[in-house]
């Protein structure tokens, strides 16, 4: 695997206003744990263009303060609006320490069920490892050369030595599926949501119904006290004489 060099500087500070001063000169606020202490530092923005803006993953040498530090990026923290970087967290690693690393997945070769008309699912573009750095390549190839229509490629089919995947056993990593079962998938979906569209409808039509029922009981049981009211004055009037 690669590495990429990198410079910090030591922060002076660790607080929200400093921060956000930092961010205003295009500097990054990073830390860096997993060594003797936390380090926390900046990084210009510009830095992590060839390491954050790229589907490939490297091993970091960063100096800080004329001080070399081998590390591995571990989260990049975005701003929900600019998406700018606004704090990055690194982990320090040594040779004989097993780091965690975010491999990506190369898909390689030509599947014969993609030649008898199947289609590629690619389910993982990255699959979380756990290792000594020698063993971590710079990518994980897959051959899906003799992969046919319904067949899949799994996490628990990956035997790498010295590394150990993170995600579930049964995960699934790449599939060949047949045109007509994703035709068939689609089709169901678009009844499913047919079938509730018409379902909503019918259910607001009787709502409807049943508000109009009551308005006309109500305007009938109206009529009927209106008509009631003569015949019970001329009633009292003949009480009276």
């Amino acid at each position: 695997m690669k590495t990429i060099e990198l410079k910090g500087t030591i922060r002076e500070d660790t607080g929200k206003k400093y921060s956000k001063q930092l961010r205003m000169e295009e500097k990054v606020p990073c830390v860096m744990y997993g060594g003797k202490e936390n380090i926390h530092f900046s990084m210009p923005e510009l830095s992590f263009k060839n390491i954050v803006y790229t589907p490939n993953v490297y091993l970091l040498k960063i100096e800080i303060e004329g001080d070399f530090h081998d590390a591995v990026i571990r989260e990049v923290q975005f701003h929900p609006v600019t998406d700018k970087i606004i704090h990055a967290d690194f982990k320090e690693y040594y040779p004989d320490q097993p780091v965690i690393i975010n491999l990506p997945v190369k898909i390689i070769g030509e599947s014969i069920g993609l030649k008898a008309g199947g289609k590629l699912r690619i389910r993982r573009r990255v699959l979380k490892a756990k290792g000594l750095v020698k063993y971590f390549p710079e990518h994980l190839e897959l051959d899906i050369t003799d992969l046919d229509i319904g067949h899949t490629i799994r996490i628990e089919d990956l035997k790498i030595e010295g590394l150990e995947f993170l995600d579930s056993p049964g995960a699934m990593i790449v599939s060949v599926v047949s045109a007509r079962v994703i035709s068939k998938a689609m089709l169901t979906a678009i009844e499913d949501i047919e079938a509730k569209e018409a379902e909503a409808k019918e259910a607001i039509a009787e709502h409807a119904e049943e508000e109009k029922a009551g308005e006309d009981k109500e305007a009938v049981e109206g009529e009927e006290k209106e008509e009631e009211k003569p015949e019970e004055k001329g009633h009292k009037e003949s009480e009276s004489k």
